[in-house]
């Protein structure tokens, strides 16, 4: 069982004020893996002071500097790619295979990304006399999610750095071992001392202590919408900036001109992916009522394919990531089936052959309505919802009728029906016929799936400050 007990402070490793631990499970044996120090709001000061003093530096290098060190990153992550894959297997669950395909190559793309990225950014323009800058904000605090932890450490330091911000890092206590790796990183790719900080520790002390601080000028976070609606409250006094990327409840409407066999199918997978523990997982399957008989049979076909199992193994999916977790997703289950809810596939319990860990059936149901609590909040595990429609417009009105707009997919074969379709939906990504992510298109929600965008040249926009300056080319106002 390994230590990380030490926090990252001013290019040190650190001893905590207090000797508190929290243990780091492993959702896949249920056994302690790693134990970390719960850190304090003193930590919090130590951090945010060594980040204030190196504000003062960092924040005047070049686009030169910034661009070397964030390749410097770049050739360090990639070295470490096989310690960050183990790592996030033990630390969330997630199979090895997946892991290695698209969990840590996340991080390496958002890295790429973000140097692309830098390389044509403006931070300034010229507006008649007047010049219009950008400039690096402040100190950042960053506070990451354990669904997919290195990529959203990656999507809010990166830019952190390349808009010339210094930080303070709180990853989730449920997966901190990728922290600790990519910590690591920073500290051999020569990340300035003060740069970047790393402390762990729970939301309601941490994650709290870091949205109130004063000397604390944004807040990125990424979880759920409840966490994300305290973070806001803790940090109102202060009038920092906030940035959220929250919850969602996709939908996913399969038009009648759509290929069903192969449009549920890839529905059915993309709900499934890492346990179902991912925010834009498209859980509302929208299909014509007249085809809904045959696109239940797709997916309990394409759903019962799914191996669960040992994620060190060749499962498809793994455990999810606590037991926490496991229960409420259970509670959500019977709850659906209790409210009328037809089910298809898979239900409470462990699966067939799994006697500990973590693990969820991959489930489906069918004969949802949207009022049903399984068509409205959002589940965060394996488990589908399939409703049906009469004609588009009911589509459109289904689809809205939720408090979250993260994201929504469409699929067709008219080009124009689709993309007429995309402009009603309220959410903030719209993927038509499968289309895969961008790492330079901007990702974020509508209401309560968050505020702020992430990615490419919008999410640099977050960690910088607009600065007009009159006057600047008075010959211009003499001509």
């Amino acid at each position: 069982m390994s230590d990380h007990s030490k926090f990252y402070i001013a290019g040190k490793w650190v001893d905590p004020e207090k000797a508190e631990q929290i243990e780091v499970i492993n959702p896949a044996t249920e056994e302690v893996c790693s134990r970390i120090s719960a850190g304090s709001g003193n930590d919090v000061n130590r951090a945010v002071a060594a980040a204030k003093t190196a504000f003062a530096t960092y924040s005047q290098t070049s686009r030169a500097e910034r661009l070397d060190l964030l390749q410097c990153i770049l050739a360090e992550y990639l070295k470490r790619f096989d310690d960050m894959a183990k790592a996030v297997t033990m630390e969330m669950g997630a199979p090895v295979s997946f892991a290695r395909r698209a969990q840590v190559p996340s991080g390496t793309i958002h890295i790429k990304a973000g140097i692309e990225t830098l390389k044509a950014f403006k931070f300034e323009e010229d507006r008649g006399s007047t010049r219009v800058a950008k400039e690096p904000i402040g100190v950042c605090g960053l506070i990451t999610p354990w669904n997919w932890p290195i990529c959203q450490i990656v999507l809010k330091v990166v830019p952190a750095l390349a808009s010339g911000c210094t930080m303070v890092l709180k990853p989730s206590e449920e997966s901190p071992l990728s922290a600790y790796i990519w910590t690591e990183i920073m500290h051999t790719a020569g990340v300035p001392p003060g740069v970047f900080n790393m402390i762990n520790g729970t939301g309601p002390v941490v994650g709290a202590a870091i949205a109130s601080h004063p000397g604390i000028d944004m807040v990125s976070f990424t979880g759920s919408t409840r966490a994300g609606v305290e973070v806001a409250r803790n940090a109102a006094a202060t009038v920092k900036r906030v940035t959220q990327e929250l919850g969602g409840k996709s939908p996913n409407i399969i038009l009648e001109g759509a290929d069903l066999e192969s449009a549920v199918r890839a529905g059915v997978r993309s709900v499934m992916l890492n346990s179902g523990q991912s925010c834009d997982a498209p859980t509302r399957m929208l299909v014509p009522a007249k085809k809904i008989a045959e696109a239940i049979k797709i997916a309990k076909d394409a759903a019962e394919a799914i191996a669960v199992g040992d994620p060190n193994g060749n499962a498809t999916i793994g455990p999810v990531v606590n037991k926490t977790q496991w229960e409420r997703i259970q509670h959500l289950i019977a709850t659906g089936i209790r409210e009328g809810a037809a089910l298809v596939t898979g239900g409470i319990g462990l699966p067939i052959g799994l006697t500990r860990g973590f693990y969820v059936k991959p489930t489906v149901f069918a004969n949802v309505t949207n009022d049903m609590t399984i068509a409205r909040e959002e589940v965060f595990g394996p488990v589908l919802s399939i409703l049906s429609y009469e004609n588009v417009e009911e589509a459109v009105e289904i689809a809205n009728d939720t408090e979250y707009g993260l994201a929504a997919c469409i699929s067709g074969s008219d080009l124009h029906e689709i993309r007429t379709l995309a402009k009603k939906l309220r959410a903030g990504q719209i993927s038509i016929n499968g289309s895969g992510g961008d790492p330079f298109a901007p990702f974020g929600g509508y209401k309560l799936s968050g505020n702020g965008r992430e990615v490419g040249d919008y999410g640099f926009h977050e960690y910088l400050e607009t600065k007009t300056i009159l006057g600047y080319t008075p010959e211009q106002v003499a001509r």
